[in-house]
């Protein structure tokens, strides 16, 4: 019995992982900045997320996320 064929989604794992990292990152850091928070939930945080580092962290997780799914397509 091999380890490949033991695994839940075979030899696609790490492309399905990267899909669902990569599309969170992507989707997460895309809200944080079209919708922050009402007010911030304790001293210490921020009003809003930083833009440039959201846009930064959407587009690399947007980046990935294509590249994962170009991966199961073909």
């Amino acid at each position: 019995m091999l380890l490949a064929e033991t695994l839940v989604l075979g030899d696609n794992l790490l492309a399905y992982m990267v899909l669902a990292f990569g599309g969170a990152m992507a989707v997460g850091n895309t809200l944080a900045i079209a919708r922050p928070p009402e007010r911030p939930k304790s001293e210490g945080d921020l009003d809003r997320a930083p833009v440039i580092r959201s846009v930064v962290f959407a587009v690399i997780g947007g980046v990935a996320a294509l590249w994962a799914l170009a991966s199961l397509i073909s």
